[in-house]
């Protein structure tokens, strides 16, 4: 077998096609999240806590350096902003993956949780009957063996 067909068998298999289609669509996921946090929820949430712009919110450690109106070195900063919205951001989609999970293990269990079918009682005496003969001979003749003679 050739190397281009084992790796046409591999990429064509279920599997991988299935994780291309979830990463493809978890990325757009990802991304409208990101949106919905950034451009939906900080806002108002920066207008309730004193008309805050979260992205800007940083800590200075070092100041830039400006001589004679240009920059010579940038400010170091810390910033804390970005990373409150990317754990908003986080908690948004980590929210929604777990209802997904919870709606899917939902159906589960109500799959599993279906009556098995109804035994057939027929079985069941024969099974039995079968279980009787074990004991009192320590076999069970088949089918095809022929009466004992008593």
């Amino acid at each position: 077998m050739g190397f281009f067909t084992e790796f046409r068998e591999f990429a064509v298999k279920g599997n991988v096609i299935d994780l291309a289609v979830g990463v493809v669509i978890g990325t757009a996921f990802g991304a409208i999240t990101t949106s919905l946090v950034k451009d939906l929820i900080m806002p108002p949430l920066g207008v309730i806590i004193s008309n805050v712009d979260f992205t800007k919110l940083k800590l200075v450690l070092k100041e830039a350096e400006v001589v004679n109106g240009a920059v010579v070195t940038e400010a170091v900063t810390l910033n804390y902003g970005t990373f409150l919205q990317t754990v908003v951001n986080f908690l948004i989609i980590s929210f929604a993956i777990f209802l997904m999970v919870r709606t899917i293990n939902r159906y589960r269990r109500k799959e599993a949780a279906k009556p098995a079918p109804p035994i057939n009682k027929q079985e069941v005496l024969l099974a039995e009957i079968r279980d009787i003969l074990k004991e009192q001979n320590g076999t069970v003749p088949g089918p095809s063996a022929a009466p004992s003679e008593v």
